[in-house]
């Protein structure tokens, strides 16, 4: 099982996805999971498809919802990501329709958190977003147990 954080940093809530991984390996990574900073994306994570069965990504949507608002999707196809944001050099979107091509996908979880803005050369988040960091990382948790869980009771070493 593969925890990605997505975002660029420089650009504050935009960052949220690697802030969280970031805070989630000091806690340490869920058992069976690697944690993986995924910065901007690009390309270069594409192998990462295919080398784990399950995929936990987090990164910021401009889905017009309460900033820090944490969201579970469960895309079944690459048109059931939300729309790149401006500061990734390519779009999660993207990277998916981009793997869906090379083979199948892993399941995958992505958990979401509402921005509303790109703020552009902060390391800073806003208030809200960086509340809901906590909510993040336990529902990246939760998610990660859950999976663990599923693949046991199916005799599958957890991926």
């Amino acid at each position: 099982m593969l925890i990605l954080g997505i975002g660029n940093v420089l650009m504050g809530d935009e960052g949220v996805g690697v802030h969280a991984v970031r805070a989630i390996e000091d806690e340490g990574a869920p058992s069976g999971a690697v944690v993986l900073d995924g910065g901007t994306g690009g390309f270069h994570l594409l192998e990462l498809f295919d080398e784990h069965r399950h995929m936990i990504l987090i990164d910021a949507t401009l889905d017009g919802g309460e900033p820090g608002t944490v969201r579970v999707l469960r895309p079944k196809f690459a048109t059931d990501f939300p729309r790149s944001l401006s500061a990734h050099d390519i779009g999660l979107r993207d990277l998916v329709e981009s793997a869906a091509l090379l083979g199948p996908l892993p399941s995958i979880d992505l958990v979401t958190v509402s921005i509303s803005r790109i703020q552009p050369m902060t390391i800073e988040m806003t208030p809200a977003v960086e509340r809901a960091l906590p909510l993040v990382m336990q529902t990246v948790r939760d998610l990660a147990r859950e999976r663990l869980v599923v693949e046991t009771a199916a005799g599958q070493p957890a991926a």
